[in-house]
């Protein structure tokens, strides 16, 4: 019944890159054969501070570190030569939620739960001096997210296990020109996520 409470996540994750392919691509490159995004995992580790709004209703910013590794592999057209990209960076994410409670069944509750994540880099691959080797990112990304998940009540805590999907919104492509940067028009992601929350 308390207005606000606080907590802790632990998530994993799955996720990867969708491309877009550029008209330097299917015009030009005639070597390449396709460009190829994997799935790769990750985890993050966040708090959570929850607004109770009504009793099926809560606010909540679930403010969040994010560890990611995407990979990307370059297919060429004389069936032997494969080359990779691979980014790891390091997210502060910032999701807002929205979360429709079902009615109480003893000491479990089914909710959904849907939102705006915006993400800011904290470290990872920079623009480096040699630019030309490398595929670059932008520092930022905003990405639209829903789920479902069921609380567990306990005497002291409650638990939530939750499975999220996160779709990036906005074009996360960087601006410095590459070989591997070439082909491709866009970038957004695409990440499912498990939650333990406390």
């Amino acid at each position: 019944k308390r207005k606000f409470t606080y907590g802790f996540s632990i998530g994993i994750h799955t996720s990867a890159y969708q491309l877009r392919y550029s008209e330097k691509f299917v015009n030009d490159l005639t070597t390449l054969q396709s460009v190829v995004p994997e799935f790769r995992t990750g985890f993050s580790l966040g708090f959570l501070v929850n607004l109770r709004m009504h009793d099926m209703l809560d606010l909540r910013l679930m403010p969040k570190a994010g560890f990611y590794n995407h990979a990307i592999r370059y297919y060429y057209t004389d069936n032997a030569t494969i080359k990779s990209q691979l980014l790891e960076t390091t997210m502060v994410e910032l999701p807002l939620l929205l979360k429709y409670k079902s009615m109480r069944r003893g000491n479990v509750r089914m909710y959904m739960v849907g939102g705006l994540t915006p993400a800011f880099e904290a470290s990872g691959r920079r623009e480096v001096e040699s630019t030309t080797s490398e595929l670059t990112i932008r520092k930022g990304n905003l990405s639209l997210d829903g789920g479902l998940g069921f609380d567990f009540y306990f005497p002291l805590f409650k638990l939530s296990q939750e499975i999220r999907y996160s779709r990036g919104m906005v074009n996360i492509l960087g601006d410095y020109a590459s070989d591997y940067r070439d082909p491709i028009r866009s970038i957004t992601t695409n990440t499912i996520s498990v939650y333990f929350i406390f």
